[in-house]
């Protein structure tokens, strides 16, 4: 399992005055995992335990010393940004510090602004070296850390099932994520997945940003200076995301006021409520989401280009849902099965000819149109087998596929028109296997459409062909 992001920072100095000033400075600064450590040994000790996202060493220390320590940190946690601190301020020492691995090298007494710095770009690189190895370990195959936690999305498509493992990747480092696709496809679900994942103790807030103008953005996202007579104030969705993951939803329809607030969040994390000079702050994380094309916006001026860079540390896009056409009957049984329970029915079957007209339907609104529709079938249903009556704006099947037995005169079925002489019940079957899984896309399907189960199909396979097993 690939290691989390770590936020703990650990000060080694023989100084106590200047190891105590410096652990509040980082405290005052929101930095809350903050150790320190007086000897090199006691240090070590902690480090074997738990590692560090950033180290502040002092050069000059009795027994191991700063100097003598750094390369041995260097080596054993390359990824862990090591920042030297000292009162030497030789242009050999820093020289040969940054030559043996050193992050940054600080002179005491250090400014408490360029310290804050360069703590915070050493913490991004820290995460962006996990991120890394968790990426390169991904492409060499290792499978999914927490597999259950994505077991609400219902799919076999192997594009949707790399989206797990960037979910997987991205979520630890905290930083903003961009989700794009059509409406319907699951990014909300897909932001909620992240925030599980992610670890974080507050709360999952979805704000649906389309059709604010900059007033009502901000009153909604950070909240109001003062409501009415009451001088309490009222915090915004900001507030209550605290400490866990805001959702926006729809980024793309911000207007230009709204777009400057959110871009100040984003980079310095801070924020005014409306009416106020007060700066308040949020550790919350942001996972966005459109439906449109924010190159496009950005051309055309709608859409600044400083914010979708920010809102995009990281992106993820999931497929429409007719181009993963395998997921269309799984998500369909599920759901139907869900809805048959809860309106006190037994668990209903798919007819063939409804198996056909909701695989071949194109889903303009994904799949949260195919769960309307299935919802609404089940409704509808009286004899526990669905069927194409049931689902009244699903459009029936009227063209022939290449290569099915649709192909006859006067509208009827002939063997002769693919076979030169008639075939054999063997020759025969192994057509409509074939066919099957042309027409379904996966074995799976195949199976469930031939009204066989998958081991039937394993066999009949296996005979005809020597194929794999189905899974």
């Amino acid at each position: 399992m690939s290691k989390s992001v770590s936020q703990r920072i650990v000060l080694i100095d023989d100084d106590p005055d200047f190891l105590e000033g410096l652990r509040r400075l980082l405290l005052v600064n929101g930095y809350r995992s903050v150790a320190a450590f007086s000897s090199s040994v006691e240090a070590i000790a902690s480090l074997e335990k738990e590692e560090a996202a950033v180290i502040f060493l002092d050069m000059v220390m009795p027994g191991i010393s700063g100097r003598d320590l750094l390369p041995r940190l260097i080596e054993k946690y390359p990824d862990t940004p090591v920042i030297i601190s000292s009162a030497v301020n030789e242009i050999d020492n820093v020289v040969s510090c940054m030559k043996t691995g050193a992050y940054d090298y600080l002179v005491k007494p250090i400014d408490s602004g360029r310290l804050v710095q360069v703590l915070g770009n050493a913490l991004r690189l820290n995460a962006l070296n996990i991120e890394n190895h968790r990426l390169k370990n991904y492409l060499l195959g290792t499978p999914l850390a927490q597999p259950e936690k994505f077991s609400r999305i219902i799919t076999s498509n192997s594009r949707v099932q790399s989206i797990f493992k960037l979910i997987e990747t991205f979520a630890a480092t905290l930083h903003p994520i961009l989700i794009t696709g059509e409406t319907g496809v699951g990014k909300e679900l897909a932001a909620n997945v992240i925030h599980v994942i992610s670890g974080v103790n507050g709360p999952f807030v979805a704000f649906d940003a389309g059709g604010l103008d900059g007033h009502a953005f901000s009153e909604t996202l950070f909240g109001q200076s003062k409501v009415a007579r009451d001088d309490e104030t009222r915090g915004g969705l900001i507030k209550k995301a605290q400490g866990g993951t805001l959702f926006l939803d729809e980024v793309a329809d911000l207007g230009q006021e709204a777009q400057i607030a959110l871009l100040r969040l984003l980079q310095e994390g801070e924020y005014y409520r409306p009416g106020s000079s007060v700066v308040m702050r949020s550790n919350a994380r942001i996972v966005a989401a459109s439906n449109r094309d924010l190159k496009e916006l950005i051309d055309s001026g709608r859409f600044r280009r400083d914010l979708y860079h920010r809102l995009c540390a990281h992106q993820i896009h999931i497929p429409p849902l007719r181009e993963r056409r395998e997921d269309i009957l799984p998500i369909a049984r599920h759901y139907a099965a869900l809805e048959a329970e809860y309106l006190g029915k037994t668990k209903p079957r798919f007819s063939a000819e409804l198996i056909e007209s909701l695989t071949d339907f194109d889903y303009p609104g994904n799949v949260r149109e195919l769960i309307n529709m299935v919802r609404n079938g089940v409704a509808l249903n009286r004899d526990g087998m669905l069927a194409c009556e049931d689902f009244p704006v699903l459009p029936r099947v009227k063209k022939s596929r290449p290569g099915l037995l649709r192909v006859a005169h006067d509208d009827l079925y002939t063997v002769h028109a693919v076979f030169e002489k008639f075939p054999t019940m063997e020759e025969f079957e192994r057509l409509v296997i074939e066919e099957a899984i042309k027409f379904c896309g996966s074995k799976v399907g195949a199976a469930e459409i031939l009204g066989i189960t998958r081991p039937t199909l394993n066999k009949k396979l296996q005979i005809h062909s020597g194929d794999t097993p189905v899974e």
